[in-house]
């Protein structure tokens, strides 16, 4: 399988004003997504407020989103990426999810560390071990602000020797540890990604040797973002810098009062189906809300 590279969305889930899934809405995200050009999708993510979401519901996003995929591909003579969400910190439900991300046709499975848990090193290494004999191609999500739980470059060079793990989605907000992943992991697995999971450190970490970025903000402007991408895979930093800094008071924004609840209002603001939020999350408070409304206008989105 192809290395993953590019601009890919980690995909929020539309919901009605009764807090009950927008079937329609999604369905119409997923269009916008792919006829402005992303490399692939990631349903069933953080940022689709997984952890509110039933199984049935769950099911049901991914049969719309993975035959439009399908039958774009197929017409356009794309390959439009399909990474699911398949993390849990319950490591046979995590096996679970990972085999229906399987089964369901899907070309990787996003893993997240075991989250509230806190494991040992050990025991985030044989968790990662478990869904690796699944048999489809592995991101790890290393995301310490949400897990309580660093994947460590020392543990990250284990689980990569496992078969089936693909890459990694690297939100820790270290570039440091980033570039000693490309150091110590990439050098040894040529074929290893390494994605940003922080939409402001996509630039430097691919002019670090990164392959892209599994992005928020791309629910709102997936060409510009993919865009900013490419330039950078391309080698034409100085066009990519000039995207990225017109981007960077919404960066700032997207995250201002917490994910998925800022870009949901940002999408809102623009009328693009995003709608009301489960508990425990709630609306943007009413600063977040202009500080938001300003970013979107002084960014020319």
């Amino acid at each position: 399988m192809r290395k993953l590279q590019g601009s890919l969305t980690a995909m929020i889930t539309p919901m009605l004003a009764d807090g009950s899934v927008d079937y329609e809405g999604f369905r119409k995200n997923v269009i916008f997504q792919l006829e402005q050009g992303i490399d692939g999708l990631l349903p069933l993510g953080t940022s689709g407020e997984t952890p509110t979401l039933t199984e049935d519901e769950e099911e049901k996003l991914l049969d719309i989103a993975i035959p439009l995929v399908r039958e774009f591909n197929k017409k356009n003579n794309k390959d439009v990426k399909l990474v699911i969400g398949a993390g849990s910190n319950n490591t046979a439900d995590a096996v679970r999810y990972v085999q229906r991300a399987k089964d369901k046709g899907g070309d990787y499975a996003l893993v997240v560390t075991p989250y509230y848990n806190k494991p040992s090193d050990e025991g985030i290494f044989r968790h990662f071990e478990a869904v690796s004999k699944v048999g489809i191609p592995i991101i790890v999500y290393n995301i310490q602000g949400r897990t309580g739980k660093n994947i460590s470059t020392a543990v990250l060079e284990r689980i990569a020797d496992l078969p089936n793990i693909a890459g990694v989605k690297e939100a820790s907000g270290n570039i440091n540890q980033m570039m000693e992943v490309i150091e110590k992991v990439v050098s040894k697995h040529p074929d290893f990604s390494v994605m940003s999971g922080d939409d402001g450190l996509t630039l430097p970490l691919i002019a670090a040797g990164g392959d892209g970025v599994i992005s928020v903000v791309t629910n709102l402007i997936p060409s510009l973002m993919t865009e900013l991408v490419h330039d950078c895979l391309d080698g034409k930093f100085d066009e990519a810098r000039k995207i990225h800094y017109r981007l960077q008071p919404f960066f700032r924004a997207a995250f201002v009062d917490g994910n998925p609840s800022c870009i949901k209002y940002a999408m809102n603001v623009k009328g693009i189906p995003a709608g009301a939020l489960r508990l425990p999350l709630v609306e943007p408070h009413d600063g977040a809300k202009k500080i938001i409304e300003e970013a979107i206008k002084v960014c020319g989105l």
